[in-house]
């Protein structure tokens, strides 16, 4: 008996777009919804040989159902932007792959199915109908049945029967009943899959049904019988029209030879790197007119010869556990003449301060891996080599600047090497890097790269090491495992360099920021995270001791107000006692309906009510207290007595730096009790803090990115800018500008940058609208080319998806183009921003780079401890501090030059706060 394959493409679309990430091309085009529809048709070819085949799809624009019943499908909001532009490739694609397609206008794509599906039936042939609609089950008989590729279900009329209770020729009745919400089709009112099922097998069929209405009692019955006139409208809208007049016949649906040339065209400007890989392949080993055909996946591998062997698309992949002095001999001659080695660590902690080794992995070309256990620990674990006669072989090797390597995300392997003793060298590239410069905005880490970049799912920690309260630590797991794990974690990552790389080199720009600023700044961090800082941890004591007595008082001081004790840390009896207790008006609610108190709740209510104000107080304190007073001497080292945090390149979208565990970059500054924190971070004994900080310099790079001859004339005299900004918008002379003019101005200044609306500028400012425009209308008159320069980027990250910085450096906007207007609007603010963020992040960097490689160079003694936003932190013995202190200007001052100038300001103290 033939075979008829017929996929419902429009069910399988919405699915794939919703169910796969956010897959996007270089030119940040989406097209998730176009690697799971395709890769469901290959999955179909292979599991299911077919002699006809196609695809259909619902035509653009209203179909008979909506003449019927104007409300049908009428509550689903339009197609999204990002799927819709993936039709039209997605079609070339499966028309290029050989498969029919079918779209008729007037009718839905299951009409065309179930019209294709009858004629197989009339023609003996057995038919599969691939979809996830629950509706085409009322097609299922002896000769057709469906398939779900996404959910791996079956369904044939013994299945229909045990999923839904009812046989598929019921199915009608049964949808009838509960209707259909996702088309919009009522059913009986208060009628549930259960009642339908109960009444379907009490009375057998809806006709019978409507003839017992009567007997049905209580308001379900009411319900009922009140939907009666409804059944015969809601009959045409959900039976799958079987009659349409069709332009093929069965015999028509031959698969036809794929045409490899346009496919390959496709799957290049798709970014579809697998997929050209495996037609390639097929192109070369195989028969390339046989359609559809498809290689196997990784992702669906067993794992062969002691789970070390793996045939991949063709290939062998061998991933060998090095047990012996001689493997590792023969590893370490592929380790010396190999061009490039994918190098990764498997260790106790996540923590790079505190993690110990556990095992390395290596790999030197694509598919061959190999991972060398050191300590792992269990019951009847295989003799390992040992640990440190190993290292001793291997440290010639690691430390040596001349044999490149390349890893994921190596500042943390080059920790966890240092605290044996090792230095690790010849870091040429990092994938996590790579993957930063080239998609800033998308996630760095490995299994989310290899989906999507290689279409490989990878082994997870969860899946070797288990989770939560059953985790396991990774020397506890057993070798063979841990090989399978650790030898693909190498292996994927020198394919990726593979993938990756050669995007990067194709642009000159992105070849500098990756080059000349992120690789070199990751040995930088290195050195800044281990030198760590000098904490006064008594003074945190103390400080977290008085803040313990002003939170107790800012306690009893709400009682008075509130006539009673509270919880200040409640929402809920927070909630209570403002707007139910104090009648205080409700500002919003949250999504579930009760007044808000979040923080911009208290602080309108705070303008005119002292209840607010002291609860932000106590927030703010208590913060301040948990976070810092009370935590940070927790984490000093116990071995370095100092805090060393750790600084994540790849995280913000802007380029700047992320400071964590602990956060020295969100220690607040405008408050006393935040500066005195700073008070705590002190030089060691014949040492003095200096802090080196760049003067306005996102306003700087506004004058140089816009070209507005006001502001560049401002800054190249040496102008105070807020001052001079004030003058200007007013009309004044600048020695005329009071304090409280400078501060409308610099609220100006700062607020325009960050795409401030003139609401939010009146809000900042506490005036009206209407003399917010006037500002905003004045400040744009005056500085013609900071307005240009706004409407220009927002119509270039429109166009592009992305901004960039003044080096290149590509700043990725996903939601500018998105049909939500607070999403669209909030990235239209990022991108006029991003340029300017982004500069600076360039800027802050080449700085520590530049300073860096003046103090080994001069074999200084000073050392860079910290950065923070636009501030270079360094520990100085006192008799360099002159030195330093006249040098960093120049030196910070050098690495870009703008058409206005760099200003660095420096300070010098015994602590930070004294610094700064």
């Amino acid at each position: 008996m033939k075979t008829v394959l017929l996929v419902d493409g429009s069910s399988y679309l919405y699915r794939a777009y919703h169910a796969l990430p956010d897959l996007r091309n270089r030119n940040n085009e989406p097209t998730g919804a176009i690697h799971g529809v395709l890769n469901m048709l290959r999955r179909l070819h292979k599991d299911y040989h077919a002699d006809y085949s196609a695809c259909v799809f619902d035509a653009k624009g209203k179909t008979f159902r909506d003449e019927i019943y104007p409300e049908y499908k009428a509550h689903r909001p339009s197609m999204p932007m990002e799927l819709a532009v993936q039709i039209e490739p997605l079609h070339a694609c499966i028309r290029a792959m050989g498969w029919p397609m079918l779209i008729i206008d007037g009718v839905e794509a299951d009409d065309v199915i179930g019209t294709l599906a009858r004629q197989s039936v009339e023609a003996d042939m057995r038919c599969i109908i691939s979809t996830g609609d629950k509706d085409i089950a009322q097609l299922v008989d002896s000769h057709i049945s469906l398939v779900n590729t996404m959910s791996n279900e079956v369904l044939d009329e013994a299945s229909v029967l045990a999923k839904f209770g009812v046989p598929p020729e019921r199915m009608l009745d049964y949808l009838m009943l509960v209707g259909d919400t996702s088309d919009n089709v009522p059913g009986v009112h208060k009628v549930g899959p259960k009642t339908a099922v109960k009444w379907l097998t009490q009375y057998g069929s809806l006709d019978n049904i409507i003839a017992h209405a009567d007997e049905i009692k209580g308001a379900i019955g009411d319900n009922l019988r009140t939907a009666l006139d409804w059944f015969d409208t809601a009959r045409q809208l959900i039976t799958i029209k079987c009659d349409v007049d069709l332009p093929i016949k069965i015999t028509d649906l031959a698969l036809q030879p794929q045409d490899t040339e346009q496919l390959a065209r496709l799957y290049e400007q798709l970014d579809m790197r697998t997929s050209l890989r495996e037609l390639r392949q097929q192109r070369g080993a195989s028969d390339p007119n046989q359609p559809g055909s498809a290689t196997v996946s990784e992702n669906q591998l067993a794992a062969g010869d002691g789970g070390n062997d793996k045939a991949v698309m063709g290939q062998s992949v061998t991933y060998q556990t090095i047990f012996t002095d001689a493997e590792l001999d023969d590893w370490l001659t592929r380790l010396d003449t190999a061009q490039l080695v994918s190098i990764d660590s498997e260790t106790t902690s996540l923590n790079p301060m505190q993690a110990k080794l556990v095992g390395i992995s290596f790999c030197v070309e694509s598919h061959h891996a190999a991972y060398l256990p050191l300590m792992h620990r269990y019951p009847g674990v295989p003799q390992q080599l040992s640990f440190d006669r190993a290292l001793k072989k291997l440290k010639p090797w690691l430390e040596s600047a001349t044999k490149p390597k390349v890893g994921q995300n190596l500042k943390y392997d080059k920790h966890v090497f240092a605290t044996h003793g090792i230095q690790l060298n010849g870091i040429v590239h990092d994938t996590l890097l790579q993957s930063y410069v080239l998609e800033s905005h998308r996630p760095h880490n490995m299994d989310n790269l290899a989906l999507r970049h290689l279409d490989v799912k990878t082994i997870s920690y969860d899946d070797v090491t288990g989770k939560g309260a059953k985790r396991i630590g990774f020397d506890e797991v057993a070798i063979d495992t841990a090989t399978q794990y650790a030898a693909e974690d190498a292996d994927i990552t020198f394919r990726l360099h593979q993938t990756l790389y050669p995007d990067i080199q194709s642009n000159a720009q992105l070849n500098h920021i990756y080059r000349e600023i992120e690789m070199p700044i990751l040995s930088v961090l290195f050195e800044i995270e281990r030198n760590g800082v000098l904490l006064d941890y008594k003074l945190l004591q103390k400080q977290s001791h008085e803040l313990g007595e002003k939170l107790h008082a800012l306690e009893q001081q709400a009682y008075d107000i509130s006539g009673q004790p509270f919880n200040l840390n409640s929402p809920k009896q927070i909630q209570e006692i403002l707007f139910h207790q104090l009648k205080l008006p409700i500002v919003k609610k949250t999504p579930t309906g009760v007044p808000s108190t979040d923080e911009d709740v208290l602080q309108q209510l705070a303008l005119d009510y002292p209840l607010p104000k002291l609860l932000l107080n106590y927030r703010s304190l208590s913060k301040l207290k948990s976070t810092y007073t009370d935590k940070l001497p927790l984490m000093v080292d116990r071995n370095t007595g100092r805090v060393h945090t750790n600084y994540s390149q790849a995280v913000a979208v802007t380029g700047r730096l992320a400071s964590s565990d602990p956060n020295l970059q969100n220690i607040p500054v405008r408050t006393s009790e935040g500066r005195r924190i700073r008070e705590a971070f002190i030089a060691s004994t014949g040492c003095r803090i200096i802090s080196a900080d760049y003067s306005q310099i996102e306003l700087r790079i506004m004058a140089h990115i816009s070209q507005d001859e006001g502001l560049l004339k401002a800054f190249a005299a040496g102008e105070d800018i807020h001052s001079a900004t004030a003058a200007e918008i007013l009309g004044i002379p600048l020695s005329q500008v009071d304090q409280e003019q400078r501060r409308y101005a610099k609220v100006i200044n700062f607020g325009l940058i960050y795409g401030m609306s003139e609401f939010g500028l009146a809000t900042q400012l506490g005036i009206e609208r209407s003399a917010a425009r006037a500002y905003m209308e004045r400040y744009f008159a005056r500085y013609p080319k900071v307005e240009s320069y706004m409407q220009q980027t927002r119509e270039k990250a429109r166009r592009l998806g992305y901004v960039e910085t003044v080096l290149g450096r590509r700043l990725w906007l996903p939601e500018i183009n998105n049909a939500n207007g607070n999403r669209r609007q909030g990235a239209e603010r990022a991108a006029i921003n991003a340029p300017m963020q982004g500069t600076a992040a360039d800027i802050i960097k080449l700085a520590m780079i530049a300073v860096h490689s003046w103090l080994h160079k001069e074999k200084l003694h000073s050392k860079l401890i910290m950065q923070v936003h636009d501030e270079l932190v360094l520990e100085v013995p006192d008799n360099e501090v002159a030195l330093i202190k006249s040098s960093l200007p120049k030196y910070m001052g050098d690495v870009l030059q703008l058409d206005v100038p760099l200003v660095i300001e420096i300070g010098v103290g015994d602590n930070w706060e004294q610094a700064h």
